[in-house]
């Protein structure tokens, strides 16, 4: 059945208030075809009215027009969508618009829940296969992985029968159910440890923007795993779960090395020798391995104090640790750089040269404590604690591709990124929130009685005007420092790559398609 288009003049002689309807009600079904309105939080039937510009974020007058919910924004994660909708006030309009009250932001989800086979597949991907699978890896990837695998497979097999032969060899004991029982602890210990590994290994990109924070971290979970094991002569009762705790770290350690190992050596390499310099520094590795082996076992033999020879070891150990990853210079900027590299410039007016830049970046920051104040790409319901806040700030940026607040009920600068970000646009959105954590930290210390430490904002809790004013300042001032920054870290040597940055998956989309 064909439909006929009405045509040019037609359309333009309906009346103003007949077009109003249509529009209404065509948005309406939309609404509702595209998931079931959840209990009270969705609009009820007719309240939606034509939205005036089909620009991100376009939050205006009539858009809920008689309704007690105003939607204000939709954010969409790997295809996902969400609305996000506020409760009006009942104070009324007024000139400027419907109040919006405080703390009402709501979320509903424009898709229906995944299969539970597919949320299993889903899962079972994120272990196996890396990112972007099978596009961000070569075609030979599939077979080396299969053949590794079944390796594994064999190898784990015999590990439980040569293992089991090696303890009795050493006469561990000469009834026959010890030995059996023995090696079987032993193989739970490995086990557990192998598991251990393989969840780590989860977290294969973060080796790739915190290879040294990691590197370090790593080592310091080589130690503890080595101090548990130390304990269980003390309790030879609880052998099991302690050696299981062990290797656990242990085993997390050694991913963590040599995940990090080859970026490592690529730093120092200096054209195509990457091979050999890791060859070279193995070589080195294993010589030194070998030395101390020697050197403590001569040294056991006097008998010297556990504890105290642990402690010595361990304190140099940790401390070679942490020189060790303090001498590499790497080229890229990542977070922690990142940080060092902006706010020299805009203390000094300069960007450190690389080896100043990876001297002052920081190796060993608390869990509790990373990349805050700043997060970069998080979901919308974090980053506004009120739908005011979200509505005074969104004009700012209505020409970016992102949108930087402060949330002082966390105490976190957010940089929220819209469906059309760019590489260069996450860059500029995290030298603009460090613009921003700037201008407050200054804000704050300029209060009297002020006495906070630099990178602490929970002084800083500006009104929601003074908010607006701070982030107009600095949306101008990342306009013209911007490009000075990007050409000046270039002249240094400076790699600038917003994948090291660690951006959040979330991403802030059109209201309107």
């Amino acid at each position: 059945m064909k439909l006929k288009h009405p045509s040019k003049s037609a359309s333009q002689t309906l009346p103003a208030s007949d077009a109003r309807l249509l529009v209404r009600e065509t948005l309406r079904i939309s609404a509702n075809l595209a998931s079931a309105p959840p209990s009270s939080h969705v609009p009820a039937q007719g309240d939606v009215t034509s939205l005036n510009s089909a620009s991100f974020g376009g939050v205006l007058e009539d858009q809920f027009l008689d309704s007690s919910l105003r939607l204000i924004c939709c954010e969409e994660i790997d295809g996902r969508r969400w609305q996000y909708f506020a409760d009006k006030s009942n104070s009324g309009r007024n000139s400027r618009g419907p109040q919006l009250k405080k703390k009402s932001i709501r979320a509903v989800g424009l898709q229906t829940p995944q299969a539970p086979v597919d949320e299993m597949v889903a899962f079972v991907r994120s272990y196996v296969v890396p990112e972007g699978f099978p596009d961000s890896v070569m075609p030979s990837y599939v077979p080396y992985m299969t053949w590794r695998a079944l390796k594994h497979f064999f190898g784990g097999a015999m590990g439980v029968f040569t293992t089991q032969t090696l303890l009795s060899s050493l006469g561990v004991s000469r009834n026959r159910s010890a030995p059996g029982a023995v090696a079987i602890n032993w193989i739970l210990k490995d086990g557990a440890g192998r598991v251990g590994k393989m969840l780590f290994a989860r977290q294969g990109k973060k080796f790739d923007y915190d290879l040294k924070q990691l590197r370090f971290a790593g080592d310091l979970l080589m130690e503890l795993g080595a101090g548990v094991e130390l304990a269980t002569a003390a309790v030879p009762h609880l052998f099991l779960p302690l050696a299981c705790a062990a290797n656990i770290a242990k085993n997390v350690a050694a991913v963590t090395s040599t995940s990090t190992r080859t970026p490592i050596y690529k730093a120092f390499a200096k054209g195509e020798n990457i091979g050999d310099v890791t060859a070279k520094g193995e070589c080195v590795g294993n010589l030194a391995d070998l030395l101390g082996t020697g050197l403590s076992i001569m040294f056991s033999k006097r008998n010297p104090s556990l504890f105290t020879t642990f402690a010595l070891l361990s304190c140099g150990y940790v401390m070679s640790s942490y020189q060790e990853v303090k001498s590499v210079v790497l080229h890229t900027l990542n977070r922690a750089r990142f940080t060092v590299a902006v706010e020299s410039f805009l203390k000094t007016g300069r960007v450190p040269s690389l080896q100043e830049g990876n001297s002052m970046e920081d190796i060993f920051i608390p869990p509790w404590k990373q990349h805050r104040p700043i997060v970069l790409g998080p979901r919308f319901k974090d980053a506004f604690q009120d739908p005011d806040s979200y509505l005074a700030v969104e004009p700012i940026f209505e020409k970016e591709q992102y949108i930087v607040s402060y949330n002082p009920s966390k105490g976190n600068i957010y940089a929220l990124f819209k469906d059309q970000a760019k590489p260069d646009d996450i860059l500029k959105a995290a030298f603009h929130a460090h613009v921003l954590l700037h201008i407050l930290q200054t804000s704050s210390h300029n209060q009297p009685n002020s006495t906070k430490h630099d990178g602490d904002l929970s002084a800083a809790a500006p009104t929601l005007g003074d908010l607006q004013s701070h982030i107009g300042e600095s949306y101008k001032m990342v306009s013209a420092l911007y490009g000075p920054f990007k050409i000046k870290a270039k002249d240094q040597g400076w790699v600038m790559s917003d994948s090291l940055l660690n951006p959040g998956r979330p991403r802030l989309c059109s209201l309107v398609r």
